[in-house]
């Protein structure tokens, strides 16, 4: 029996039986007897998920046993990985075979299965979140049964399971659909709120990746944007001084060390974040795809964000300023801003939609409740869709009228899992008892 708990520690769970299968075969069998049994199972990643999506009840699947890379194939770009390869491992193996994922988001700590599961994205106007790049992958059912699934076998399990939320069964294996390797060239620097908001769509549609970071109690964002570069261009990395002091002592030490003061004395927040936004700095540099996408973020603090049509996002900000001003609330957290395409995946936050994320933060020192609640009555009103691994309050009533194929995903979930083996409390929120 173990005690788990997630990054955040907004969950936890005590006296849960750990399974550890090396194999797909293996995982079907324990699978299948664990719900033979009556007891209820979850798969569980690196618990990089603030919402109770990856809690057991009863039964842990961890899946450290997975977590290699099976195969893959230069030539078409196609490359198998065990279901518990964390995103880290992933893309430097990637590169070891001169491919990448075409986009990523901006930490590498999940597992593969977990970043999809919850959606997982980054930002990039005419590119899609993760799960956009999975091209087929293994699901085990209560039934201990193995399911090859893609867009060519069993669609409708692909089209539910690429965002699952842990809820059909147990992915084993994910093969994703990759690029040949690239550079990016990466573009930081502080702009005036007004600017940015003012050319939000210029700047999302002139860039291959976009997005920025506002200081709440400040007129200035960072902005940043990554591009591809030319061929020929070389890369020119951030030098291992500059890099340390951006990223490790200024966006980990110095931001816990700020957030502290703040939590101690909330009302010098308006000054401690006007300090912080003068003291960015803009730099530029050039490097690997992942290593420009992906940074190291060890401050813990609660995060809820929302999936906006696109065309809504400029003011679904005004007013969330307007509330932050008004409400006396104080906020050392930045708000993070980014874009995806439209795809086709049933529960993916951007199905159908080009769309806006926003993202909102607090430390976890700090109550965060009376300011989430405040952004979801704002995002409420243009059909936000929230983040199946951030902290919101809806419940299935309120998802089925943002997401036109739930039902089809329950559909699908029931002839899985009739019994609900991976069934939790989050479960029973977001799908209905």
């Amino acid at each position: 029996m173990s005690t788990w708990r997630n990054w955040a520690g907004t969950e936890s769970a005590t006296g849960v039986e750990v399974l550890r299968p090396t194999s797909t075969d293996e995982t079907a069998a324990l699978v299948k007897s664990a719900a033979e049994r009556g007891r209820k199972l979850k798969a569980v990643g690196s618990g990089h998920s603030f919402t109770g999506c990856s809690v057991p009840d009863q039964v842990m699947v961890r899946l450290d046993g997975l977590a290699s890379i099976v195969s893959a194939d230069q030539a078409t770009g196609r490359v198998t990985v065990g279901a518990g390869t964390g995103l880290r491992k992933l893309n430097e193996g990637l590169a070891s075979f001169d491919l990448a994922l075409a986009n990523l988001g901006d930490i590498d700590k999940q597992t593969i299965s977990g970043a999809i599961s919850t959606g997982t994205h980054g930002t990039g106007a005419k590119l899609g979140g993760l799960a956009t790049q999975v091209a087929g992958l293994e699901l085990v059912t209560a039934d201990g049964s193995v399911l090859t699934c893609s867009a060519e076998e069993n669609a409708d399990v692909f089209h539910a399971a690429r965002v699952g939320v842990g809820a059909l069964g147990v992915i084993t294996s994910v093969t994703l659909q990759c690029v040949p390797a690239f550079l990016l060239r990466a573009q930081e620097m502080p702009l005036p709120l007004a600017e940015v908001l003012g050319t939000f769509d210029a700047l999302a549609e002139s860039n291959d990746h976009f997005e920025f970071y506002w200081f709440p109690h400040t007129d200035l964002a960072l902005t940043k944007r990554n591009n591809r570069v030319a061929p020929g261009v070389g890369a020119s990395p951030v030098g291992p001084v500059r890099g340390w002091i951006d990223d490790e002592l200024l966006s980990n030490k110095v931001f816990e060390l700020t957030n502290r003061l703040a939590a101690r004395r909330p009302g010098l927040v308006p000054r401690i974040n006007q300090v912080a936004s003068r003291a960015l700095s803009a730099r530029e540099y050039v490097d690997a795809s992942y290593r420009v996408f992906c940074s190291e973020r060890n401050v813990v603090f609660r995060e809820s964000e929302y999936a906006l049509p696109r065309e809504r996002v400029v003011d679904v900000l005004h007013q969330l300023r307007a509330w932050i001003d008004r409400s006396g609330e104080r906020i050392p957290f930045p708000i993070e801003v980014r874009v995806a395409a439209a795809d086709d995946i049933w529960l993916s936050t951007a199905y159908g939609r080009d769309t806006a994320y926003v993202a909102i933060h607090q430390y976890h020192r700090l109550d965060h409740s009376r300011y989430f609640a405040a952004f979801e009555q704002i995002v409420a009103a243009v059909g936000g869709r929230p983040h199946w691994g951030k902290l919101h309050t809806l419940t299935a009533d309120r998802l089925r009228e943002r997401y036109p194929r739930f039902d089809d995903f329950l559909a699908v979930r029931h002839r899985l899992d009739p019994h609900r083996a991976f069934e939790n409390a989050y479960t029973r929120q977001v799908f209905g008892a």
